[in-house]
């Protein structure tokens, strides 16, 4: 196939936005080269464009090794991973510019999007990608393109794996000191709404699944995502996901709308993968109406700054200052913070209790800490729990 001929092909193929299977692929090699193409001749051009177009290249051994969290490309030389251990850099090496050019626009493809001179960046779309090696494999995506990245393209890889982990495993991992461990156990029994805060990488999906794991098994959860991650071990679980929208622009479906779908859907607890705009509104409003034990993931460098973060993504909700402290106090009890320590392992690090002050102003008391063991806060949430019937 002529270089022409392929980029037409892309080009189509991201217009139609259908998954990249092999009839849909060989359509548009037939009508992209005027039908003038037999039978193996396309089947020769599906192959080369198979290999063009499906995959991870070079890079797929990276995202399949196990642990792998991340994987950037800054440069055709510069490849780096993150396996749970922070950044390191790789002996993985593309031939050229062009090369880290043409991977970018594939998995923009893959994930049904474009990315040329036109467009050039995609952010946070999800993309799966068949790998012989490892099988399905689901990635979010960020690449942008020069002259906007001014040294060269630049891929952002983050590898989605389903977070099926339980408290224990956490536990004998070293993730989860054991006073912590049975803290948690008792917020989960006594139902107690809290929200996982924490850095990028820093395992914030992984805690909030396992606790999600030791809810009881008559009890119905749903889940709303950005991207399906949440896997608890749970024989009630009800996942809804956020779908962008297409190259046309429409048919998107936010996290704002399935939050409003989940109230509808007789939820005992109601769970948000990640906090990350004008559904925070949304989330507390259902929090304060009857549904106990809710939870969700927000980042945030440090507990005392969790309710200035809230306020940011509160005004994109058009909600104020005074009501998003009224409705937080109400609705969310306890804050459950994850770091990484020195080197690079992720660990709860703190759990506060969520108190508004005289002024109505709500701040996070600190009530255990890793290197410290039972904070001052400890015995306020010791009578909470035991309120609820939880020792």
């Amino acid at each position: 196939m002529t270089g022409p001929l392929i980029e037409r092909v892309r080009e189509r193929l991201a217009a139609e936005g259908a998954p990249l299977r092999p009839s849909v692929v060989a359509a548009a090699i037939r009508a992209e080269s005027g039908g003038v193409l037999g039978d193996t001749e396309v089947l020769s051009s599906l192959r080369e464009l198979q290999t063009e177009l499906v995959g991870a290249g070079v890079l797929e051994p990276l995202l399949c090794a196990p642990g792998t969290t991340d994987v950037l490309v800054t440069a055709p030389d510069a490849v780096w991973v993150d396996d749970g251990t922070g950044l390191r850099r790789t002996s993985v090496r593309f031939a050229d510019e062009a090369a880290v050019r043409r991977l970018a626009q594939r998995l923009a493809l893959a994930a049904g999007r474009r990315l040329d001179e036109a467009q050039p960046w995609v952010d946070g779309h999800h993309t799966t990608l068949a790998v012989p090696s490892g099988g399905p494999l689901t990635v979010r995506l960020h690449a942008v393109l020069p002259p906007i990245a001014a040294a060269g393209t630049c891929v952002s890889l983050r590898v989605l794996r389903p977070a099926t982990q339980d408290l224990d495993a956490l536990r004998r991992a070293g993730a989860i000191a054991d006073d912590a461990a049975r803290l948690l156990a008792a917020i989960i029994a006594a139902r107690l709404a809290f929200v996982v805060s924490g850095g990028t990488g820093a395992g914030k999906t992984t805690l909030l699944a396992a606790l999600l794991g030791a809810v009881p098994d008559s009890e119905r959860i749903v889940c709303v995502e950005d991207a399906a991650e949440l896997a608890p071990r749970h024989p009630h679980l009800v996942n809804l996901v956020a779908r962008a929208a297409n190259v046309e622009g429409v048919g998107e479906v936010t996290v704002r709308d399935l939050v409003r779908q989940a109230l509808r859907m007789r939820p005992d607890r109601i769970v948000i993968g990640e906090v990350r705009g004008a559904e925070v509104v949304d989330l507390l409003a259902a929090l304060n109406t009857g549904h106990d034990g809710g939870a969700g993931t927000v980042h945030a460098n440090s507990p005392a700054e969790l309710p200035a973060r809230f306020e940011a993504l509160a005004a994109l909700g058009g909600l104020g200052r005074a009501a998003l402290h009224s409705q937080l106090a109400a609705a969310i009890q306890v804050v459950l913070h994850v770091t990484r320590d020195g080197s690079g392992r992720r660990r709860l690090g703190e759990i506060g209790l969520v108190r508004r002050d005289a002024e109505g102003v709500v701040g996070v008391l600190p009530c255990w800490r890793a290197e410290t063991g039972l904070a001052g806060g400890a015995e306020e949430l010791h009578r909470l729990l035991r309120s609820r019937g939880c020792a």
